[in-house]
C-alpha cells in the first residue's frame, strides 16, 4: 500500500522590503512520503523569495502555488501563472538533472534552482557546463547550516513571519528565527 502525503498548513505573511511587497499567504503544503522537512522548508522558503513577483510580474493577477513537486517530475516545486494560465517562473528544489531544467527553461520565461545540502558544490560542478546555455535560468545555493535549521520550524500547522532585506531572508515563528543568505551560482 502507498504512503500518502502529509498535509502541512501554513499561514506565511511577507514582508519583502527589498521589492515594496507586503502579504499574507494562506497555504497548504504536501509533503510527499520520500521528502524530507528540510526540502519541504526550502520549497516554502523559494515561495517566500518570489512572492512579489505576483505584484511585479503579474500586476496581481496571478497564482503562486506549489506544484506536484516530487510526486510528479514533469511539474515545479513552486510555479507563478500568469491570469491567461502561461507560466511566468518555475522553481526547482534539490539537485535536478540538467534535462529537466534545461525542458523547463523552454516551458518558463524564468527558472530557478535552489539548490541545498551538503552535496550541492559536488552537484553543480557536475552539471553547471551543461546549463550554461539558458539565459533565463538562475541557480542558488542555499547554507547547509541554514536550510538545516530551518527544517526545525516544519510543524503541521505554522505561523510563520518572513523578512527580507538587503537579499537576506528572516523566517521565524515567533519563538525561532533563521537568516538565510543566498549564493547566487548563475
Amino acid at each position: 500500500m502507498a504512503l500518502k502525503s502529509t498535509i502541512f498548513k501554513a499561514a506565511l505573511a511577507v514582508a519583502d522590503i527589498d521589492h515594496g511587497y507586503y502579504a499574507d499567504h494562506a497555504l497548504t503544503l504536501a509533503r510527499h512520503p520520500s521528502e524530507t522537512d528540510e526540502r519541504m522548508m526550502i520549497r516554502l522558503v523559494a515561495l517566500a523569495l518570489n512572492a512579489h513577483k505576483l505584484q511585479d510580474v503579474c500586476n496581481g493577477d496571478g497564482t503562486l502555488a506549489f506544484g506536484a513537486g516530487l510526486s510528479n517530475v514533469d511539474e515545479p516545486d513552486v510555479w507563478l501563472r500568469d491570469f491567461t494560465g502561461e507560466t511566468k517562473l518555475w522553481i526547482e528544489v534539490g539537485q535536478p538533472e540538467d534535462k529537466p531544467v534545461i525542458k523547463a527553461c523552454g516551458k518558463a520565461d524564468e527558472v530557478i534552482v535552489y539548490c541545498f545540502n551538503h552535496a550541492a558544490e559536488i552537484w553543480w560542478r557536475g552539471i553547471e557546463n551543461k546549463l550554461t546555455r539558458p539565459q533565463n535560468l538562475q541557480v542558488y545555493r542555499v547554507p547547509t547550516e541554514a536550510s538545516q535549521a530551518l527544517a526545525a520550524l516544519a510543524q503541521r500547522s505554522m505561523q510563520l513571519q518572513a523578512t527580507i532585506q538587503e537579499n537576506t531572508l528572516t523566517l521565524g515563528d515567533g519563538t525561532h528565527s533563521i537568516d538565510v543568505e543566498l549564493l547566487r551560482w548563475k
